[in-house]
C-alpha cells in the first residue's frame, strides 16, 4: 500500500477542491493513483457535492425520532436549498438515519469545524500528558498526539462517524451521495439528543 502523503493530499485538493477528508480517502482508495483519485471522487459525486456546498441552505425540515423504550429521543434540522427537496422521500429517508444514528452513537459536534479550540488543545494536552513518560521523541510523540485526534473527531464528530448500518461508509458520504443526486447543497444545521437521567454536558 502506498504511504499516502500530506503533499499527495494537498495536490489532490488544488486539483479538485474536494475536501481534504475525501482527497485523503480517495488516494487511500486508490493505492495513491492521482488521476484513478480524480475519477474516484468524480464517481462518489464529491466533486459535484463542493461545487455546490456554498449554496445558501433555507428550506429542510425538522426531524424527531423517539426511541422504543420512550427514554431517548432526537431532534435534528436538515437543510437544502429548495423546498422541492425537502419534501423528497430520499431526504426524509436520509433525516432518518442521521438521526438513528444519533440515537445509537451520539455526537458532540456536527464536524470537526464545530469542535471550539479550547477543547482541542485540552485534548492534545491529555494526549501530550500520556506520552511524557514514554521516551519517545518529540516528533513521534506529536504523531501520535495527532493520530489520537484524529480517533477524537471520527468518535465525536457526526458527519466523519461511521454509520452503524454500513460498514466502511460515514454519514458524511450519505450526505455526499444525496446532494450528488439532487444537485443541491444539504447540511446538518443542529441536532440535540436527549436520554432519561442523563445530565447535560
Amino acid at each position: 500500500m502506498a504511504n499516502i502523503t500530506s503533499d499527495m493530499v494537498k495536490k489532490l485538493r488544488d486539483a479538485t477542491q474536494a475536501g481534504m477528508m475525501d482527497c485523503k480517502k480517495a488516494l487511500v482508495e486508490t493505492d495513491g493513483d492521482f488521476d484513478q483519485a480524480k475519477d474516484y471522487l468524480r464517481k462518489k459525486g464529491i466533486l459535484k457535492a463542493d461545487k455546490v456546498s456554498g449554496r445558501e441552505t433555507a428550506e429542510g425540515l425538522v426531524y424527531s425520532y423517539i426511541h422504543h423504550n420512550d427514554k431517548l429521543g432526537v431532534l435534528l434540522e436538515l437543510n437544502c436549498v429548495t423546498d422541492f427537496v425537502a419534501r423528497m422521500e430520499e431526504f426524509k429517508e436520509l433525516a432518518h438515519k442521521i438521526a438513528l444514528q444519533l440515537a445509537a452513537m451520539g455526537a458532540r459536534f456536527i464536524s470537526r469545524e464545530h469542535v471550539p479550540q479550547e477543547i482541542i488543545d485540552k485534548e492534545k494536552e491529555i494526549y501530550t500528558e500520556q506520552m511524557k513518560d514514554s521516551g519517545k521523541p518529540a516528533n513521534i510523540i506529536e504523531r501520535i498526539v495527532e493520530s489520537k485526534l484524529e480517533s477524537f473527531y471520527k468518535d465525536n464528530c457526526l458527519i466523519e462517524q461511521e454509520y452503524v448500518f454500513e460498514s466502511g461508509k460515514t454519514i458524511n458520504d450519505l450526505l455526499v451521495e444525496l446532494i450528488a443526486k439532487t444537485g443541491e447543497n444539504i447540511k446538518i444545521s443542529r441536532f440535540v439528543r436527549w436520554q432519561v437521567g442523563e445530565s447535560e454536558n
